[in-house]
């Protein structure tokens, strides 16, 4: 089923929207800006602080027992990541040894899907006709039906759930590199999440039985007024195991509105790889003479340098993102500016639409030279050598730009 919902704006109501689309855009080009100076602070400062650290890092021969003349040092150790904790689901009793449990629930809804067209009037109006559509899906969250736009679907797509249930993660207290303990930051980097066979309890597979049939008492293939009294061995099977996961509803094969999948996956003990700085028996983040943080864990076993230089690979990814980013909020924003101007000429609408391109090419432009300029004197004070080069190349390109200009100005006509 489709439902179709028109609204229209007025070109008055338009135009005030973008007059305080202004101000958002020049509050967006601010932050972005600030972001963009930041970015490359961050990048020189981390880049810094990794090859100090790198420049300390000594070899941890051997994490079998607490090395006193470790103390206190920048270490690269291997081994292999243990832990005695048992980690057990509270609601189904499902778990094990392990480094961390996740539970991963979702269940089956009714959804609304939405598609939108935006279509402008003589005089500067402007009409958006908006299509919803509804499907069933294995989603995160129960869906609320009563926020459906369609009131029809309201009535004809109510949702319901046979247990309310959220995600769970488990993690282990105590896990340690042979005679030295993990700390809880270099427990949470530890990953490698494998799927964790279920396999219930008699009395709790019969006890989320009989909460379901409670839940929904439709399913049961008989008339009964009290539920207490059926034998269990007389009770639909509404639970399925199925390797890592349990499936809550009557026909896994079949889903229906209300259904609820349930997986599971454990970190198991593994070998892992990892920088630090050793306190006692333990481990911290070793901080650099600029006040960055440096530490590194890598599963498996992977030597010091190749660590180091995942790290800086990492630095610069991170870099390049925020530069993207950046760039895209001070476009963004400049578009905001220029917003009035589109609406103002929208009263044909042909008009407003060439206005409104131009204005989107004139943003990008003037957000990515913006962006290059504040980086490029970003350059100049963190990084002075790449900025003066810059700099440098830009005032000789520009001087023979003009003596090229002034020597042609000059050359009499022939």
């Amino acid at each position: 089923m489709e439902y179709t919902e028109t609204t229209t704006t007025s070109w008055f109501s338009r135009l005030k929207s973008s007059l305080g689309g202004v101000v958002f855009g020049i509050i967006l080009i601010i932050v972005a800006t600030g972001l963009l100076w930041w970015n490359e602070g961050d990048f020189v400062k981390t880049r810094d602080a990794l090859n100090e650290a790198q420049g300390q890092t000594v070899e941890l021969s051997s994490v079998q027992q607490v090395d006193p003349a470790a103390n206190g040092k920048l270490v690269h150790a291997t081994g292999f990541a243990d832990t005695n904790d048992v980690l057990r689901d509270p609601v189904f009793g499902i778990g094990g040894k392990g480094i961390a449990l996740h539970r991963k629930v979702e269940f089956y809804q009714w959804t609304e899907h939405s598609k939108s067209e935006k279509r402008q009037k003589l005089g500067g109006g402007e009409e958006t006709v908006t299509t919803y559509s509804y499907k069933t899906d294995w989603v995160a969250h129960p869906v609320k039906t009563e926020n459906f736009h369609s009131p029809d679907a309201k009535v004809l797509y109510v949702n319901s759930t046979l247990m309310n249930i959220d995600d769970l993660s488990l993690e282990a207290k105590n896990v340690h590199l042979g005679a030295y303990r993990l700390a809880p930051f270099q427990i949470t980097a530890i990953s490698g999440e494998e799927p964790f066979t279920v396999n219930l309890d008699q009395s709790v597979r019969e006890q989320l039985t009989i909460a379901v049939l409670r839940a929904k008492p439709q399913l049961l293939p008989f008339s009964t007024g009290n539920l207490d009294r059926v034998p269990l061995n007389r009770l639909p099977q509404v639970v399925y195991e199925q390797g890592n996961t349990l499936y809550v509803g009557a026909t896994p094969a079949k889903p229906e509105v209300g259904d609820v999948r349930i997986t599971f996956t454990m970190i198991h003990p593994a070998n892992i790889s990892l920088i630090a700085k050793t306190s006692a028996d333990s481990f911290e983040p070793y901080v650099a003479a600029n006040g960055k943080n440096v530490s590194a864990l890598t599963m498996g076993t992977v030597p010091m340098e190749e660590m180091f230089a995942s790290k800086h690979s990492s630095n610069k990814t991170i870099t390049w993102i925020i530069r993207v980013v950046g760039t895209l909020l001070v476009i963004l924003g400049i578009k905001g500016i220029f917003a009035p101007l589109a609406v103002l000429v929208s009263v044909i609408p042909a008009l407003g639409t060439i206005v409104g391109a131009g204005a989107g090419i004139v943003s990008t432009l003037l957000g990515l030279a913006w962006s290059l300029i504040i980086m490029s004197i970003a350059w100049l004070r963190f990084r002075p050598a790449i900025g003066g080069t810059m700099l440098a190349v830009a005032a000789l390109m520009v001087a023979l730009l003009y003596v090229k200009g002034k020597s042609t100005k000059n050359t009499p006509a022939a």
